[in-house]
């Protein structure tokens, strides 16, 4: 069964079941009654079958989508002179023919098919079916890139982006320029009856929204074509790593710490609503009277007062993490071991990292992030510690309802100095449903660290 067949099946499980419910309520008008239970039961169960019947008409009409667009990108760029027995398409589980060892450069083709080279096409065209490609119309050729090249939007050896991995990844919707989503303001509400007979407790559910701006984020690079035509195939990686590693620590840094104004994200530190503590110490210490281990206890209080769930990381620059790695107590015994060990545990070490997972505090996994500021404050000279329920943070990304980048390639703005432009751009959101869930400490007890 094909996609369309599918989408067609769909549909129709999706009348039978507005059909019964339509005779369930009809049924019920008739006798001038309301649903009994076990109608009613039937009712909610029909009703959540029709709602994911149509998440998934969706998902299929977008992979049509993207397949229609694929199939028009490849019969533009299709050799002419194809044999009619001839089968140029290749299976799911075929090898790409782009690999990182290969002889064939993914950016060089993409060149070499605005050009007219029609094998350089077909391998474009193949590498996309084994992908799904999403392409529109333009000046431009838009392909998916090869698996290897997209895997290293997250393996850099730059600063990456360990924040907004952890939070919830959501497909960019299409067709508009923010994401709006909708919010119980106030709920019912629920007392003991005073009498037999009398009125129960009603209070109507209000609603609201949190709406989340899309920015654009976007890099680009120019290439000359002999670099194109005689590398033998590093390029690729080259200019991949380059723009993937500034846009994941753009987007990353932006998560953190962005303004939420001039086109940006508003970041964890600058949201509304979140759970506040300023921790102020002119000699900060892990532990003490007034140390980070009573501030932290304070504060992961605090979100599970307010969010009634317990948070899920604890973010902080890596050299806070050193910090806390390098205290000991009274008998110079580290308050941070490894597994755990040791007598008066105040962390364990879980990795050796310079950024991502690297222990826990209190059981609360740990992170750390280049990305965290180190210039906030009077003295600009304070970092700041998130600690988070990281599920209900929502990040958007990607292009045209997908969670990847789009990868351009156009020839004539250069084509007098023999150049090539590459453009990679794409679309990003960020929104908390619950903004009690985020916690933030402050203040002079994190200024620099003396070791």
């Amino acid at each position: 069964m094909n996609k369309r067949e599918m989408v067609a099946d769909l549909l129709s499980k999706r009348r039978e079941s507005l059909a019964r419910i339509n005779a369930l309520v009809d049924g019920a008008k008739a006798e001038k009654r309301g649903l009994r239970a076990t109608e009613s039961a039937e009712f909610d169960r029909l009703e959540a079958d029709i709602r994911t019947l149509d998440e998934r008409v969706e998902e299929l009409d977008t992979q049509l989508r993207a397949d229609d667009a694929a199939a028009d990108m490849a019969k533009r760029y299709a050799p002419k002179n194809t044999p009619k027995n001839g089968n140029t398409r290749m299976s799911v589980n075929e090898p790409g023919p782009y690999r990182p060892d290969g002889e064939h450069s993914w950016f060089g083709d993409m060149y070499a098919a605005r050009s007219g080279d029609y094998s350089a096409a077909d391998r474009l065209r193949r590498s996309s079916e084994t992908r799904g490609v999403t392409t529109g119309s333009g000046s431009g050729g838009a392909f998916i890139p090869p698996k290897y090249l997209v895997d290293q939007w997250i393996q850099l050896a730059r600063p990456g982006r360990p924040t907004a991995d952890l939070l919830a990844p959501m497909p960019m919707p299409t067709g508009t320029n923010q994401v709006s989503i909708p919010k119980i303001a106030t709920g019912s509400s629920v007392a003991s009856q005073a009498t037999e007979l009398t009125a129960i407790s009603q209070t109507d559910i209000t609603s609201s929204s949190v709406v989340a701006p899309v920015v654009t984020l976007a890099g680009q690079q120019v290439v000359s074509v002999q670099e194109l035509e005689m590398s033998p195939g590093a390029i690729d990686q080259v200019i991949m790593s380059d723009l993937a590693a500034q846009y994941g620590q753009v987007l990353d840094s932006q998560v953190l710490n962005g303004a939420g104004t001039s086109n940006t994200l508003k970041g964890l530190l600058n949201q509304s609503g979140i759970t506040s503590l300023t921790w102020t110490a002119a000699t900060p210490a892990v532990t003490g009277a007034n140390g980070l281990w009573g501030n932290l206890a304070n504060l992961i209080s605090q979100i599970h007062a307010a969010r009634f769930a317990p948070p899920t990381a604890i973010i902080m620059a890596p050299r806070r993490w050193a910090w806390i790695a390098a205290a000991t107590d009274s008998q110079f015994r580290p308050l941070v071991n490894p597994e755990a060990s040791g007598v008066n545990v105040y962390g364990a070490n879980g990795a050796v990292a310079s950024e991502g997972y690297v222990g826990k505090i209190m059981g609360v996994p740990v992170y750390t992030d280049a990305s965290m500021p180190t210039n906030l404050g009077a003295g600009t000279n304070q970092d700041a510690i998130v600690v988070l329920r990281a599920s209900d943070v929502m990040l958007w990304e990607g292009v045209a309802g997908g969670t990847e980048p789009r990868i351009e390639a156009f020839e004539q703005p250069f084509a007098g100095s023999l150049g090539v432009l590459f453009r990679v751009y794409s679309f990003a959101a960020m929104a908390s449903r619950f903004p009690q869930s985020i916690g933030l400490i402050t203040g002079t007890g994190l200024v620099a660290p003396s070791f």
